[in-house]
């Protein structure tokens, strides 16, 4: 049984998952004490692909990088590359995808930590390093690796805008999500079935272990 659509899954959703990770977690820092218009401003901007449909995340992918595109046709003037139509064009429409989970988890777990222990750190001379690396990130961590974890398994399931970027090419850029797809619609009702159980047996493992990330701590 061919299994690339699932490593592909996984390969995909694990560097757009990093990737988000990164910037999610430092723009949640950038912006926790920026003023509230400027704030809200931010969060509207930054977890819209929450609201709008794959397909629009897909859509807009293809106009920004697409080879007719502005920044496609320079990219494939330059290093004769195309992003469209490559298992790495899911990881963009993953990443963006990801993105507001990791952002929105890590900002609520930043708001709820104790700000004037921070501050108390910033009056002791603490640089701003250490204090998010040292005092911050540890306390806060359940709440992004749980955050983290629901970011992963919505890229591991993602279909819509991956569909639109990466298309279905077996051996290429096919997915669990887009191998369901793919056999439905040619009628081997066997190998969606498959591809089904498979996502959802990802699916369960995923759930579990966010519920582990989520069970709150017992205190003595």
């Amino acid at each position: 049984m061919d299994l690339f659509p699932l490593f592909n899954s996984l390969r995909i959703t694990a560097i757009a998952t990093s990737a988000a990770f990164v910037v999610g977690i430092f723009a949640a820092y950038a912006i926790l004490r920026l003023p509230r218009f400027v704030k809200g401003l931010c969060d509207t901007i930054l977890t819209i692909p929450l609201v709008l449909p794959p397909t629009v995340v897909g859509y807009f992918i293809l106009v920004w990088l697409s080879p007719r595109s502005v920044i496609g046709t320079k990219l494939y003037e330059w290093f004769s590359m195309t992003i469209t139509m490559r298992w790495y064009a899911a990881v963009v429409a993953v990443a963006i995808i990801a993105f507001p989970f990791v952002y929105r988890t890590a900002r609520g777990a930043f708001e709820s930590f104790d700000q004037n222990l921070l501050d108390a750190g910033r009056t002791l001379g603490l640089s701003e390093k250490y204090i998010f690396f040292r005092i911050l990130l540890p306390n806060c961590k359940h709440g992004i690796i749980a955050g983290t974890v629901i970011a992963f398994a919505r890229g591991l399931g993602e279909y819509g805008a991956t569909s639109m970027v990466a298309g279905y090419i077996p051996g290429k850029t096919a997915t669990v999500s887009t191998s369901v797809a793919f056999f439905w619609q040619i009628n081997r009702d066997d190998m969606a079935f498959y591809w089904v159980m498979i996502n959802l047996a990802v699916s369960v493992v995923f759930m579990v272990l966010i519920n582990v990330f989520n069970k709150p701590k017992v205190r003595g």
